[in-house]
Order: C-alpha cells, then sequence, then structure tokens
C-alpha cells in the first residue's frame, strides 16, 4: 500500500510516499481502508522534531482517521467489513496511508449523512474540546465560556460544544473569521489584532486555550471567582508559573490532553446528527500533497481543518 513516510526530521520537504506492507488487524484491531486522515499540529511537530516522545523515523504520521472497516481481529465486535468508521490512530500506527490498523475502542461509526472528509476533522480536535469542557469544567447553561483561537481546529469545535450546553460563548479570532462564527453560534466575538481581549472579557467562567504563552497568564486576569482555564495546547512552554498564580488566585487551571475513546467519540456522533456539531473543512489535500497541506498548516490561519483524502480508496 501506498503510505507518507520520512526518513529524517525535517520541514515538510521531507514527506515522500512509500511502498509498505499493509498491516494485519491483531485481536482487537480492525483494519480500517482509509478515505481521509486529518491533519493536526502534533503532525508537524512530529515530522520536523520537536515532538519526539514517539520515536526516530522513519515513520508514518497521522493522529485522525475516517474510512470504512476492511477486516477485523479476532474478539472485535460491532464492527463489519464495508462499515463506515472514525477514530483515533496513535503511534507507531499512521493515517497518512491507504490502510491502518486501529484498537476497536478507539473507533466509533461514522456519523451518519456526513462526507467522510469531514469525520476525519473530528476525532482529535473534537475529543479536546469535548473532553476538556464536559469531563474537565463540566460546563453548564448560563456559563460564560471564552474560546480562544476560536476559528482554529479546536477552537471552533468547542465553540459549538460550549453552545450546545447552554453557555454564553465568547471568541477571540480576526475580523474575516467573525461571520464564520456567528454562523456557529459564538455570541461575542473579539479581534485580538486591535482589542486586548483582558479589557473586553470579564467574569468568565471557563477559558479554552488552545495557544498557551502569554495567552495563560493573560487569561486568569478575566475568569471569575471559581473559574478554570482550559490549557489543551499539548506541548508548549512550562506552565509551573501559571499553575501558581491560578492556586494563588483561587482559580482552576488543567493542562489538558485528550483521551482516545470511541464511547466519546459516539457522543460527538450525536451531536453531528442533531445538527448542532459540524467540522469545517478549510481545505483537502490529495495524500501525496501531505507536504503541500502541513505548509498551510504551519501558517496558523487556517479556519477549521485541512484533510487528506486518499483517491485510490474513495468511494
Amino acid at each position: 500500500m501506498r503510505a507518507i513516510s520520512q526518513r529524517a526530521f525535517g520541514g515538510p520537504e521531507v514527506l515522500e510516499v512509500v511502498e509498505v506492507d499493509r498491516p494485519v488487524p491483531a485481536a482487537g484491531e480492525v483494519l480500517v481502508r482509509v478515505h481521509a486522515a486529518g491533519v493536526n499540529p502534533a503532525d508537524w511537530k512530529r515530522r520536523d522534531g520537536s515532538l519526539r516522545r514517539f520515536g526516530e523515523p522513519p515513520f508514518i504520521l497521522g493522529l485522525d482517521v475516517a474510512g470504512e472497516v476492511a477486516a477485523t481481529g479476532d474478539a472485535v465486535e460491532g464492527f463489519r467489513p464495508g462499515d463506515a468508521v472514525y477514530g483515533i490512530v496513535l503511534p507507531p500506527r499512521g493515517a497518512y496511508a491507504e490502510y491502518v490498523t486501529v484498537p476497536v475502542e478507539f473507533l466509533a461509526p461514522a456519523p451518519s449523512g456526513q462526507e467522510l472528509i469531514h469525520a476525519a476533522a473530528l476525532p482529535i480536535a473534537g475529543l479536546t474540546a469535548w473532553q476538556s469542557l464536559v469531563w474537565v469544567a463540566e460546563v453548564r447553561p448560563g456559563q460564560r465560556v471564552l474560546v480562544h483561537a476560536a476559528a482554529g481546529g479546536v477552537g471552533h469545535l468547542a465553540v459549538q460544544i460550549a453552545k450546545a450546553r447552554g453557555a454564553h460563548v465568547i471568541g477571540t479570532a480576526r475580523q474575516d473569521k467573525h461571520a464564520f462564527l456567528k454562523e456557529l453560534g459564538a455570541d461575542e466575538l473579539i479581534d485580538y489584532t486591535v482589542t486586548d481581549f483582558g479589557t473586553a472579557a470579564r467574569d468568565v467562567d471557563i477559558v479554552i486555550d488552545p495557544i498557551s504563552g502569554d495567552y495563560g497568564p493573560r487569561s486568569l486576569a478575566v475568569l471569575a471567582p471559581g473559574g478554570v482555564l482550559l490549557d489543551v495546547r499539548g506541548t508548549g512552554p512550562d506552565r509551573t508559573a501559571v499553575r501558581e498564580q491560578a492556586r494563588e488566585r483561587g482559580l482552576g487551571f488543567v493542562e489538558f490532553g485528550f483521551t482516545p475513546s470511541g464511547a466519546d467519540l459516539r457522543e460527538i456522533t450525536t451531536l453531528v446528527e442533531r445538527g448542532v456539531l459540524r467540522a469545517a473543512v478549510q481545505q483537502t489535500f490529495p495524500l501525496e500533497e501531505a507536504a503541500r497541506a502541513h505548509r498551510l498548516g504551519e501558517t496558523g490561519r487556517t479556519q477549521g481543518k485541512i484533510v487528506l483524502t486518499v483517491p485510490s480508496a474513495a468511494r
């Protein structure tokens, strides 16, 4: 099968199309014929070597997958060949390929009535938004939620999830993305290029921050008593100082990392099928143009998600 691999850490140019053996599902695994793979910041951080905990090249990137079941290993229930599915792929596996094996507990049936391109945009960003807001912050009706980078991959889903749970949603984004975010349900929008959110937002119960850096201490200043800052960046500068500042002010601070969960993906599927959650895809690229997808993603100016498609595996 074809896959995207690399022989060294580096820029997008290190990505290349290779031929590798098709994987065989072990017990408890599903072989997925890939139709689409989401592109995430973790992908280019792993590619360039800034995220090395998963080992050295060569490897296949890709954490988000959507496709159809090609085969199942022993002890797999609930999925049959031909079923449309989506889910999480963890290293050493990678979704930038024509086929990938996935533990059955990391998969869920794809939302009905949705193209698999949109399903591939959901797993990492969707679980990050859902689990941090619902599991950790327990967002409730009437609460004020501030979402930074609100038009981005995690942000635009967090806006919708918070809104679906009855929150008043404030988002930071450039002016040209405000119309998009209003369509998703944002109540207030702050153009961070001209307005300091610290002066525009007040009495916030929950901040979800995919940016980190100085956004952490600045966000603490807008929280109401008992509020919580959810740092969902995943990687970045040490947050010890922010944690200590939060403790001193009686505020909550959580460095959040998603947990792969087919059960939670089913909750996300329910929201999609109810029409209250949609994954926006700014652009798609065929598998062999993964380098172009990374270059676009690394600009930090995407609206929603970028997705790779696998033409040979198309329906």
